[in-house]
């Protein structure tokens, strides 16, 4: 599956420090392991009602984190699934009368576009469940065949239903090095209420424990399926991340992120199934992004409070300002869109933008732009903190000194704001 169009980079002199990045399931910030490349795994989008701000929030972040890394003279793996087939798109589908397929590749090609317009560095792998289902298929084979997982009949009002395949949560902690809380530090009683609000089915009879999740669905009438060694059906969910992200990067990658809603049960099941297929611990850190509310409640499909960012630009605002908009609160943080928000962003927008057409190209760099440099670098380092990057920015941005091309790049290369750009 094709990307989008990658916004130009510029190199900055010297190089930054590897940052340091809250791990979830540790609790504290870690510097990042990384040997000569940087392997980075982040959840994508079922495509629908694509693309909100808390999408644009949780990618923005890692698109910091990628910016960083390659300011640190490091290359970047980075791989970004699309669930193409699932549960809640085949329910949109059907409430909105449009085939599954044609709205999965509208919202995609939409989210391809906001990515553009907000100058987010694509993935070298952005990859479909779709086009993974023949590699998902035998990876559940395989794990059928290891002891990993097991049939379960007598899907609730489906007596007709073929059995479907469950992976076995106490085999992987007997089998692997995982075991169940490793990813997400919660407690069981917490885990069974994620399940039940997030995808799992944690009371349907037959399986051998209420959190063992649904590694592939047999196929009902009228839902997509494909053929498998496992029977004709489709993917379960968290079974395709653990198939994509080992098709791309090699195990234990450098970093596993995404919005804190994926902390249990989706991070948690497929860092077991990656356990499982690649007999290693997955990820050496699992990183957040928080949620972003509007009108007083998380920003999310199902309650319909969203602010999209198509919708955004098509009204006229610069993408750029919304960038700066997200830039201004910590990834990690929860915290609520409102009014003020765009225009403080746009303000902040224009007084950047005429400080950068002062530049001076024939003066030899400033002490001011080092130093802006080396503050952005310091800022983004200590967990990605934006809001003091940007701060720094808008000190730079009162001084008495004149504007340096170094200033320029380093604002465009690290926080990802062209101040050139009409």
């Amino acid at each position: 599956m094709r990307s989008w169009t990658s916004p130009e980079l510029p190199r900055l002199p010297g190089n930054a420090a590897v940052p340091r990045i809250y791990d979830t399931p540790r609790r504290r910030l870690r510097a990042l392991q990384i040997d000569t490349e940087a392997q980075l795994y982040v959840c994508g989008i079922t495509p629908y009602d694509a693309t909100h701000l808390g999408h644009a929030a949780t990618y923005l972040a890692y698109d910091t984190l990628g910016r960083v890394l390659r300011d640190a003279g490091l290359s970047v793996s980075y791989v970004q699934n699309v669930t193409d087939v699932d549960d809640p798109l085949l329910e949109r589908a059907t409430a909105t009368g449009v085939a599954w397929r044609d709205l999965a590749e509208s919202q995609i090609e939409l989210f391809r576009g906001d990515m553009e317009a907000l100058r987010i560095i694509p993935p070298e792998h952005y990859v479909g469940v779709v086009e993974t289902v023949d590699a998902i298929g035998d990876a559940c084979a395989r794990l059928l065949d290891e002891g990993f997982a097991y049939w379960v009949d007598g899907a609730p009002g489906e007596p007709d239903a073929a059995p479907d395949l469950y992976f076995d949560i106490a085999a992987g902690e007997r089998l692997t090095s995982w075991h169940l809380g490793q990813e997400s530090a919660l407690d069981r009683g917490t885990m069974l209420r994620l399940s039940a609000e997030r995808g799992g089915d944690p009371e349907r009879p037959g399986k051998r424990d209420p959190l063992d999740p649904l590694l592939w669905r047999s196929g009902r009438p009228g839902e997509p399926a494909w053929d498998s060694p496992v029977g004709r059906g489709r993917p379960g969910w968290h079974i395709e991340c653990s198939v994509i992200g080992s098709l791309h990067l090699t195990a234990p990658i450098t970093l596993n992120g995404g919005g804190s809603d994926l902390v249990f049960p989706h991070h948690e099941m497929s860092a077991a199934h990656s356990a499982a297929l690649t007999g290693t611990d997955w990820s050496h850190c699992y990183s957040h992004a928080g949620m972003v509310a509007y009108d007083g409640e998380k920003m999310s499909k199902s309650l319909g409070n969203l602010v999209l960012v198509s919708n955004l630009v098509a009204d006229g605002v610069d993408p750029q300002a919304i960038r700066l908009a997200l830039l201004a609160h910590h990834y990690r943080s929860d915290w609520e869109w409102t009014d003020d928000d765009l225009p403080t962003a746009e303000a902040r927008l224009a007084r950047w933008r005429a400080w950068a057409e002062s530049i001076d190209h024939t003066v030899p760099t400033s002490d001011t732009a080092h130093e802006l440099l080396d503050a952005l670098r310091n800022t983004l380092a200590d967990d990605l903190d934006t809001p003091s990057a940007l701060a720094a920015v808008d000190s730079a941005v009162t001084g008495p000194s004149s504007t340096h091309p170094v200033a320029i790049d380093a604002i465009n290369a690290l926080l990802g704001i062209d101040l050139l750009q009409e």
